[in-house]
């Protein structure tokens, strides 16, 4: 069974090299969704396959962390990265030119890395993230399955190449979420949340 769960958040980018003229040459935005999907073979003790209050705990962080930020490719311009971040507050620098389908590369290893170390409380089994879907805008979308996010042929990277400001690692719920994922240190999912 899939469940799915949307989350929106807006963000800032340019994607540099692409095709469109205004999109490589002009810092703008969005308002994207994300769906997040996961799948199992199991009910939990509740008869759901995730409970989806769970859902706002470190998943909703790491997409929240997108949310009011400008999102920058590591190989842009040195003088570009730098002038935004020192103007801004929340960014993420990615290893990738921030496109929706790398965006939703990026935040489906991140989730999948958190559910994998995620110590279950309430009879959960066999939980996996099926896809990421980004909504760029109404009409456009990029949908990320298991063999993309992990797919070199569209880019290889670690998850330590993706890099969040300080404020936006403050505003998370578990300020040590990134340190856990770099470490492999379990989550713990509370019993009640």
């Amino acid at each position: 069974m899939i469940i799915r769960k949307v989350f929106d958040f807006e963000n800032a980018h340019i994607v540099r090299n692409c095709s469109s003229k205004r999109c490589k040459e002009s810092i703008h935005g969005h308002s994207y969704k994300c769906e997040v999907l996961l799948e199992s073979e199991y009910l939990d003790n509740a008869g759901m396959v995730y409970d989806f209050g769970l859902m706002k705990l470190e998943i909703a962080d790491i997409i929240d962390s997108f949310d009011h930020s400008t999102t920058i490719w590591a190989k842009d311009d040195e003088e570009y990265k730098n002038t935004l971040k020192k103007f801004s507050t929340r960014w993420i620098e990615i290893p990738f030119n921030p496109s929706a389908e790398q965006f939703s590369r990026v935040i489906f290893v991140l989730i999948d890395k958190v559910l994998s170390l995620t110590n279950m409380q309430n009879g959960e089994k066999g939980v996996v993230l099926y896809s990421i879907i980004v909504h760029e805008t109404d009409s456009g979308y990029a949908q990320c399955f298991r063999d993309d996010a992990y797919n070199e042929n569209m880019g290889k990277f670690d998850i330590k190449d993706i890099k969040f400001s300080e404020q936006i690692i403050k505003e998370w719920k578990n300020p040590k979420m990134l340190d856990q994922i770099y470490s492999n240190l379990q989550f713990t999912n509370p019993k009640e949340c």
